[in-house]
């Protein structure tokens, strides 16, 4: 358990800078230079993933049952997962509507991730470990909507007009869906029982 906690606290805690300390981030990166803040901000990640892998990977050996999960969960699980899958694409792809209406769709698909896993798992360990994304990713979401609604008032303040919106792209937003579901049948059919060792469909 040990390794576990201490993997959510490095990694969630390097990338919670800008929800807590936005600032500080700031004058950190001015006073050592960005390439050096992102080597030690991509170190503490890695260590912090490390932590993750290797403390769930124990904890999952002795589980606490919290609860019994109705089969039912599982299939929304599966479902929540390929919205999550359809987000995570989306956030690399310019101009779809996921994208442009909902802002973000990386942090959305974390958060759809740790819900869904949330919904299909009742082990001790699963709560603190999804747990923690969800919770992150709920804040993470609302402290960077707070950061585009003051960028956005600021430009209107700088010119005294607001820029013109970015229309979506039926094209990119259908490329958004296939890629995402054609990931997310992978991850579900293919990688998951090869990766984690466990079938979702099982």
């Amino acid at each position: 358990m040990a390794w576990l906690i201490l993997g959510l606290v490095l990694f969630l805690g390097a990338h919670s800078t800008r929800i807590f300390a936005d600032e500080w981030r700031t004058r950190l990166i001015e006073t050592w230079g960005e390439k050096p803040f992102k080597a030690i901000y991509a170190l503490v990640s890695l260590l912090g993933f490390y932590g993750l892998i290797v403390g769930y990977a124990e904890v999952r050996l002795q589980p606490i049952v919290l609860w019994q999960p109705p089969i039912a969960t599982r299939h929304i699980s599966l479902l929540l997962m390929l919205f999550a899958s359809i987000l995570l694409v989306a956030a690399y792809i310019p101009a779809n509507h996921f994208k442009l209406r909902l802002g973000h769709p990386m942090v959305l698909s974390v958060k759809v991730w740790a819900l869904a896993h949330l919904l299909a798992n009742g082990n001790g360990a699963d709560v603190i470990l999804f747990g923690s994304f969800l919770a992150w990713s709920v804040m993470n979401f609302k402290s960077a909507r707070a950061r585009d609604r003051s960028k956005a008032e600021s430009q209107v303040q700088l010119s005294g007009e607001t820029a013109p919106p970015t229309l979506p792209k039926m094209s990119a937003t259908l490329i958004a869906v296939v890629v995402g579901a054609v990931l997310w049948g992978l991850i579900t059919f293919v990688l998951h029982a090869q990766v984690v060792g466990v079938s979702p469909l099982g």
